[in-house]
Order: C-alpha cells, then sequence, then structure tokens
C-alpha cells in the first residue's frame, strides 16, 4: 500500500487547521483548495496579492503550480480543475484570465475544469482554485 504524503511548499504558511496543501498518494496528487496569498513571510499574516480578479487569480494560479511541483507534476498531469468565485460577474474577466495563463503555459491538453460561485471565503478574498493531477 503506497503511503500518503503532505505537500507544503516553502511559499506556503503551514494551515490553520488540519489539513494539507496537497497530498500525493501514489501517482496521485490532490491540491487543495488555493486562494491569492503572496508567498509566507515568516511571523507575518498572510497577504493578498491584491483587491482585483486578475491579481489574485495569478496568484492562486502561481500557489496551485508551487504545490504541483512540489509534489512533482506539472499543469500537464492535471486532471481536472476547480475554480470558486464569489460572484457571478467575474466569470467572463476569469475565462480570460484562465485562457490567457494556460496559453502561457504551454499546456499540451486542457484539463477538465469547473466554475461555480461559492460566497463562503474570508473577506477580501474573490477566487479560489484547486487541482488534481495523475503523475506518469
Amino acid at each position: 500500500m503506497t503511503e500518503k504524503t503532505a505537500i507544503t511548499p516553502a511559499t506556503h504558511t503551514v494551515p490553520p487547521a488540519k489539513f494539507s496543501h496537497g497530498v500525493r498518494k501514489g501517482n496521485i496528487l490532490q491540491v487543495a483548495g488555493q486562494v491569492g496569498f503572496l508567498p509566507a513571510v515568516e511571523g507575518q499574516a498572510p497577504t493578498v496579492a491584491g483587491p482585483t480578479l486578475r491579481e489574485q487569480t495569478l496568484q492562486t494560479l502561481a500557489n496551485v503550480a508551487s504545490v504541483l511541483r512540489e509534489g512533482g507534476a506539472s499543469w500537464d498531469d492535471v486532471m481536472m480543475i476547480r475554480v470558486y468565485l464569489t460572484d457571478t460577474d467575474h466569470f467572463a474577466e476569469m475565462n480570460e484570465i484562465y485562457n490567457a495563463y494556460f496559453e502561457e503555459q504551454g499546456l499540451k491538453e486542457a484539463p477538465a475544469a469547473r466554475t461555480t460561485v461559492y460566497v463562503g471565503l474570508p473577506a477580501g478574498l474573490l477566487v479560489e482554485i484547486d487541482a488534481l493531477a495523475v503523475l506518469g
């Protein structure tokens, strides 16, 4: 039986509860919901990348990518991405940002994706993204 391995990149804060930023078991890597916090600075509270959807989305994608790399994966290994927005008016802008980002990444095949509206994020946060990767 393959062991589960918790993944927490050095750029991420230690989670405030008993969960991991990512978990790998065998060739499966689940990236937990990431938000637009800038890389962690020891002794400081997490800082949001900025007030705009673009700033937060790009940082959120960078945070997901960081967990993927730490777990031995890349965007090409991602099978499913889930995007959680706090405002239905952000759908069109999110699609533009998302499409441009993955074009820049040179993604070979687009993963399955789902976007939904979720109003439970902490104040000031506009987007959360998680991903499921299968390596090899």
